[in-house]
């Protein structure tokens, strides 16, 4: 999935019959049929009200933005890969697996940590200790998370198609012919990857939590849960100062962490994959007009990747 300014798109290979026929696909087995691609118009929100492009708020919509796209995304991939004839996966369906998804992110990370750490804070000697123990287990949860799901046979596919994202992006920030032979020596790794992102978040909540001490454990689960979109919010302003700084060391250096942690949720894609990144981003280019839009149009795209 590739997202422009004024545009989005997704590119799909879509297996051939026969391999649908009698079963689903196999979570190892590659698609073999043509690349279909689908793209949508995009108007942002940010523009339609100055108070949405505010720090810390731009951040905010920016994300839910890219969250919905993305279930959009999921979607259309997974329905490309059910046999001709088949009924595609009902909105019922696809809108429980959602908020299922967004619960469990929610308990898993935010939640679960607070409440192991509650269960110990009276050995604790003050807030800041609890707050950076919480936020020590959350961190080991996120990365116990990742390491586990990237174990998965169903997902190494998704992540050599994350990996095929980043590298078609950096192919074309280069200049270069998108190709997928010209994609292939880009790294896998890219600053403004999501994956950074969450890591960013993580570490925010620190400074965001540690001023609202150690409060009875139902204010201590409202406020992770109230909270959220402020971590959010101030983690975007962060990733933002990166990338419009990452050419200096020290903006590197501050990067590091993130992008080691993309080495779980990228893998090296093949030829075939890096061209149905470019065909997504082909898609999105036969709308843009790169070098046609000023800053305040680009404020919310910057975690795209």
């Amino acid at each position: 999935m590739m997202r422009g300014v004024s545009t989005w798109a997704v590119a799909v290979r879509k297996p051939l019959p026969d391999q649908v026929a009698d079963h689903g696909l196999e979570p190892d087995e590659a698609p073999l049929g043509e690349i279909e691609v689908r793209s949508f118009p995009l108007v942002s929100v940010l523009k339609r009200h100055r108070v949405l492009r505010w720090p810390i708020i731009r951040g905010v919509v920016a994300l839910g933005e890219s969250l919905s796209i993305g279930f959009k995304a999921l979607g259309i991939a997974a329905n490309a890969q059910l046999p001709d004839g088949e009924d595609d996966i009902d909105k019922g369906t696809w809108a429980g697996t959602v908020v299922f998804a967004v619960a469990l992110a929610v308990g898993l990370f935010f939640l679960l940590p607070a409440g192991l750490t509650n269960l110990i804070k009276d050995d604790l000697p003050n807030s800041l200790v609890f707050v950076v123990v919480e936020k020590v287990v959350r961190i080991s949860i996120f990365l116990a998370y990742l390491w586990l799901i990237s174990r998965m046979k169903d997902l190494q596919r998704v992540f050599e198609y994350h990996g095929a994202e980043h590298k078609t992006i950096s192919c074309y920030e280069a200049g270069l012919e998108l190709t997928p032979e010209n994609a292939r020596q880009f790294s896998r790794l890219h600053p403004r990857c999501g994956t950074s992102f969450l890591l960013i978040v993580m570490i925010v909540a620190i400074v965001v939590f540690a001023p609202l001490g150690t409060p009875a454990w139902y204010w201590l689960f409202l406020s992770r849960v109230v909270g959220i979109p402020v971590v959010a919010g101030l983690a975007f302003e962060v990733i933002k100062l990166f990338g419009k700084y990452r050419r200096h060391r020290w903006a590197q250096i501050l990067m590091w962490p993130g992008m080691q942690l993309q080495r779980l949720t990228t893998r090296q894609p093949d030829l075939a994959q890096l061209a149905v990144a470019i065909a997504a981003m082909n898609a999105v280019l036969e709308v843009e007009r790169p070098g046609e839009r000023d800053a305040e149009d680009l404020v919310g795209l910057e975690v795209v990747a």
